[in-house]
């Protein structure tokens, strides 16, 4: 079905575990910004000075919620929080008095300096793995949490992973949806000139030119738009990989937020890299506890 250059990052996406974190990448490239960012969502400008001066709010990012197997390497561990581990951590949080806000609060709290509930948290979920909707869900339901979801729509429906209707319901459910690409492609690789190579049954291969942003932003924006019956507000980086250059192309395509992971946040462009951590699959529930107050 996907017989195309992007063959190869769809096995990438869909094999045992999806890693969405990366070293640091250099950022140094691109023009300077202004002071005032203007998200194309609302139009109006921002003060960045002021967004960054602002207290960060926590943000922790899961992928796969599931027991370790013997065929789990070492890295992939980092990314698989086994279940009963996940379960400490989120009543952990609960006991703790934290709250669980979504991106609209925490863009309000940025932009405009609206209040939040006393010890806001926001837990976030890449790569639309089933047991986000199998076992995370319940468990945040539990302790009355909400969450974001940010869905890799080549994955749909496919083993393993949630359906369009696993997705509605988290999304009718008052959770959040955000877009996460259609097959976890790097942002810092997409061209407006890319070539589709295209094999027929004669193995014949022919080509004709694609624009990776509409492939990996704008159409598997517009399903889940299409799934969830609301605007897609919310964007999650791959591999939490992101380059000064391509932040002024996220920000037009309306996000009002993008969501990398541990690098440091670009001043010019504060709401289009907004920090998470991940909980990693080996922390103690004490080590995660530490983590949530003193990386932020």
């Amino acid at each position: 079905m996907f017989k195309h250059a992007f063959v190869w990052l769809t096995v990438c996406a869909l094999g045992t575990t999806i890693s969405c974190q990366s070293k640091p990448s250099d950022k140094s490239a691109g023009t300077p910004a202004t002071n005032a960012e203007t998200p194309a969502a609302s139009g109006k400008p921002v003060d960045k000075t002021a967004i960054m001066a602002r207290k960060q709010v926590p943000v922790v990012c899961y992928h796969q919620i599931r027991d370790w197997k013997a065929t789990d390497s070492k890295n992939a561990k980092d990314y698989i929080v086994q279940i009963a581990a996940f379960k400490e951590h989120i009543k952990m949080l609960a006991d703790s008095g934290y709250h669980t806000i979504l991106p609209d609060q925490l863009y309000a709290y940025l932009t405009t300096g609206a209040p939040l509930p006393k010890k806001p948290i926001m837990l976030t979920f890449d790569d639309t793995d089933l047991d986000q909707f199998t076992i995370a869900n319940p468990t945040l339901k539990k302790y009355g949490f909400k969450a974001v979801y940010f869905v890799m729509t080549v994955s749909l429906g496919r083993p393993h992973y949630m359906t369009a209707d696993n997705v509605k319901t988290l999304s009718d459910e008052g959770n959040v949806i955000g877009s996460h690409t259609w097959d976890h492609h790097r942002v810092d690789k997409y061209s407006h000139n890319s070539e589709l190579k295209i094999i027929g049954k004669n193995g014949k291969v022919t080509t004709r030119p694609v624009d990776d942003w509409v492939t990996q932003i704008d159409k598997p924006t517009k399903k889940l738009e299409e799934i969830t019956g609301k605007k897609i507000d919310y964007f999650a980086y791959p591999f939490g990989i992101w380059k000064k250059p391509v932040l002024p192309e996220i920000q037009k395509k309306g996000f009002k937020i993008a969501f990398q992971l541990a690098d440091k946040r670009d001043p010019d462009y504060p709401l289009m890299t907004v920090r998470r951590i991940l909980d990693s699959g080996y922390w103690t529930t004490k080590t995660f506890s530490n983590s949530v107050r003193n990386s932020f």
